[in-house]
């Protein structure tokens, strides 16, 4: 989904449909618990990182951040909340953010537990990773 026209108000995606952002929402006010506490943390966090990041919402409502590709989901399960970052194996985490996930060639997560620190400054660099990796420019492939 796009992000709605400058004027629109929340929730409206100028079609008068719920926007994304919209239904994130819901889901974050339907987790009446520390879930959802941290979803919103990690929702503004990501927002503050890049203040250009679209919402959508994939997978049978799962949230997703996107930037020129995929940054990261955010799923919710009954102990933890997933942030995986689809191209996390690429990305520098010197604060060793991702706990999750780390045997893939790809993707790396992070799983948040209740109570659960998230370090803020390290959250955001990892974002801004993400958006770097996604918008660098490709190699060309040379025909030999």
């Amino acid at each position: 989904m796009e992000k709605p026209a400058a004027g629109t108000p929340p929730g409206d995606d100028g079609a008068g449909t719920a926007s994304a952002a919209s239904l994130i929402d819901a889901k974050i006010a339907a987790l009446a618990d520390w879930r959802g506490k941290t979803l919103a943390a990690v929702r503004a966090l990501i927002h503050a990182a890049d203040p250009d990041v679209v919402e959508e919402v994939k997978w049978r409502g799962v949230p997703v951040w996107s930037h020129a590709g995929m940054i990261c989901t955010g799923e919710t399960y009954k102990l933890a909340v997933k942030l995986t970052f689809a191209k996390g194996a690429a990305l520098p985490d010197p604060a060793g953010l991702f706990n999750a996930s780390l045997d893939g060639n790809t993707r790396r997560a992070i799983d948040l537990h209740e109570g659960a620190h998230l370090d803020a400054a390290a959250f955001k660099a990892l974002i801004r990773a993400a958006v770097a990796a996604n918008t660098a420019p490709k190699p060309k492939r040379t025909n030999t």
